[in-house]
């Protein structure tokens, strides 16, 4: 009677396969218009000059957003710029040769060095050679919170003792109360994998969300606390509806942000991830939809050594997850059954990953 019922519910779920994913996927853009990291409109052509060996637009986007105060996407800016450095560098070597005072081609230039060393297998020892680095770079523009963000990076991995990086980190919010990237490097240093615990790295998270503005992207900071967990496993000390949680948290945010905004894209992906994880596959094509073209680094390059594919292999399976788990007659995604819930031929809907 067992594998009667087993082998109905896996006819079942086929033929819902073969008859809803086409329509679910055709609510997607196709594989090959998604770009991993698509530059904004104000980064690319910045890029495109430094394939030039040209700084100037560069240092011109950087200035802008230092003198507007626009800290989060200088921020982004100062990562992105950065690496495209590590792989052609002479536009970055030129524009400080040109002016080794510069407070952005500083910042830049340490958080390159920073990268750098950070992959070295002498990894602390190389960390703290650029103590100078940093500290010129925190020097060039007193105001601004992103050469701190690089020091708390760059305590984490010099082992840092807990006073030194609360030093560090009270600098970081004086210029800044809700810097994103300062919390993510805050959160990192709390985590399990390196001086904290998971309880003490979401008991941050949901404090930060909690006094985070409206719109700040600090709102979905537990989603990455739900991240870590999820890739250490379950018995870990972090009940599952906190994560559960989290995530709802950064589903909220998300939709405060129009589709196919590139802004909220890394959290969107990582989102997506942890939606998968906790087998929720309905909300998971909803943030795919959002998503649109814009699949992000991270977290993908933490799973697989081909980010893009990963991206999209996880979108098919969340596409047949949900055609799988879709009555044959309805038609729309995710259609209600008559408790209200998406309709599971097998009972499916417990923690875990799909595949």
């Amino acid at each position: 009677m067992f594998r009667t019922m087993s082998l109905l519910r896996a006819l079942i779920g086929t033929a819902r396969r073969v008859r809803h994913t086409p329509r679910l996927a055709a609510g997607l853009p196709p594989d090959d218009d998604v770009l991993l990291d698509a530059p904004d409109a104000r980064l690319a052509p910045a890029l495109v000059a430094a394939a030039l060996a040209d700084p100037e637009p560069a240092a011109k986007l950087l200035a802008t957003t230092r003198d507007a105060a626009d800290w989060e996407d200088r921020d982004r800016y100062v990562r992105r710029l950065s690496t495209f450095a590590y792989s052609r560098d002479g536009w970055l070597r030129h524009w400080l040769a040109a002016a080794p005072h510069d407070p952005d081609a500083l910042l830049v230039t340490a958080q390159l060095a920073v990268r750098r060393a950070w992959e070295s297998p002498a990894r602390a020892e190389r960390l703290r050679e650029l103590g100078p680095l940093i500290e010129a770079a925190t020097e060039a523009a007193p105001r601004d919170p992103v050469p701190w963000r690089l020091a708390l990076d760059h305590a984490r991995g010099t082992h840092a003792r807990h006073t030194e990086f609360e030093a560090l980190w009270e600098q970081a919010v004086r210029r800044a109360p809700h810097h994103y990237g300062c919390h993510v490097a805050a959160l990192k240093y709390l985590s399990a994998q390196w001086y904290g615990s998971h309880p003490e790295c979401f008991d941050f998270a949901e404090q930060a969300a909690e006094d985070a503005l409206p719109g700040s992207l600090v709102q979905a900071l537990p989603v990455r606390a739900a991240f870590a967990q999820l890739l250490a496993g379950p018995g870990h000390g972090v009940a599952a509806d906190r994560v559960d949680a989290a995530a709802d948290r950064a589903l909220a945010l998300s939709a405060e942000f129009p589709a196919g905004d590139p802004w909220p894209a890394e959290v969107r992906n990582l989102l997506v991830h942890v939606l998968v994880g906790r087998s929720r596959p309905h909300d998971a094509l909803a943030e795919f939809t959002r998503i649109g073209t814009h699949a992000t680094s991270f977290p993908w390059t933490l799973l697989a050594e081909d980010p893009l594919n990963a991206f999209l292999e996880a979108r098919t399976t969340t596409v047949r997850e949900v055609a799988r788990r879709t009555r044959l007659r309805a038609g729309r995604p995710g259609r209600a059954s008559a408790e209200g819930k998406p309709d599971r031929a097998d009972g499916e809907g417990s923690p875990g990953h799909y595949a």
